[in-house]
């Protein structure tokens, strides 16, 4: 299968926008892969906040920091699998589901695009790209239409929810490169966490970091390196120029 133009998935959005007068487009590039949750929305402040209050209130003995290091980045299922090891006992069957819903009702009033990552969009012109996020669907395809971003992705969305294995197993970027038609070695992955690196650079792939996201400490960037990273960029100025610079390499 030939590889997919923009806004050729299940629901295209028409063409991509014109380009911003002061900024070139960038060169083409075969595929970019987006991460979602913080790097395209800037969600993980909002779903892990959610989550926790969930869980404290289920009595659940798991600690807000090792929370983050341990649950960012990586699907529902695994998720729930990790927290019921600590936990010693099974989570309400309906832990997800609900969990799920109260995380997009904040979204509704709280949900914001990460800084800049619009302009970027705006810039790729008609450059393949699609978003592969550990969320569901659902969520995913709600964050960027509360963000004004569903228009830069068409149908292009795929989810660990379609693969055996999250990140930071490779099935998911594999899975939406095949659907692309496009070869791993040649593609770019854009990720906030380093269970997304790590998928990316499983999956044969070049694994741009990206810590723009209000969740990023100070030290992000390095734990990104540390996981295997080929850059990283600190906001969407710099991801541009790292994109850039590969498209033209």
């Amino acid at each position: 299968m030939g590889r997919l133009p923009y806004g050729t998935g299940c629901a295209a959005f028409g063409a991509p926008p014109p380009l911003l007068d002061e900024a070139p487009a960038l060169l083409p590039i075969p595929l970019i892969l987006f991460d979602c949750d913080g790097v395209l929305v800037d969600s993980e402040v909002i779903s892990c906040r959610v989550e926790l209050a969930y869980l404290a209130a289920l009595g659940h003995p798991i600690t807000p920091d090792e929370f983050r290091r341990r649950a960012v980045g990586r699907s529902e299922r695994d998720n729930q699998a990790m927290l019921e090891a600590i936990w010693g006992r099974a989570l309400p069957a309906d832990f997800n589901e609900r969990n799920r819903a109260a995380t997009l009702a904040a979204f509704e009033t709280e949900l914001q695009p990460v800084a800049g990552i619009g302009r970027l969009l705006e810039r790729l012109g008609p450059i393949a790209r699609c978003v592969a996020s550990s969320s569901a669907p659902a969520r995913i395809a709600r964050s960027l239409e509360l963000t004004g971003l569903a228009r830069f992705f068409g149908g292009n969305l795929f989810s660990a929810a379609a693969v055996a294995r999250g990140k930071p197993a490779p099935d998911l970027f594999l899975h939406a490169a095949r659907r692309m038609g496009a070869e791993p070695a040649a593609c770019l992955v854009v990720e906030d966490s380093a269970a997304g690196i790590a998928a990316a650079k499983a999956a044969g792939m070049t694994a741009l970091g990206f810590t723009a996201g209000s969740h990023c400490a100070a030290d992000h960037g390095a734990n990104l390196r540390d996981a295997g990273a080929d850059a990283v960029a600190a906001d969407a100025d710099a991801l541009a120029a790292l994109l850039a610079d590969r498209s033209a390499a």
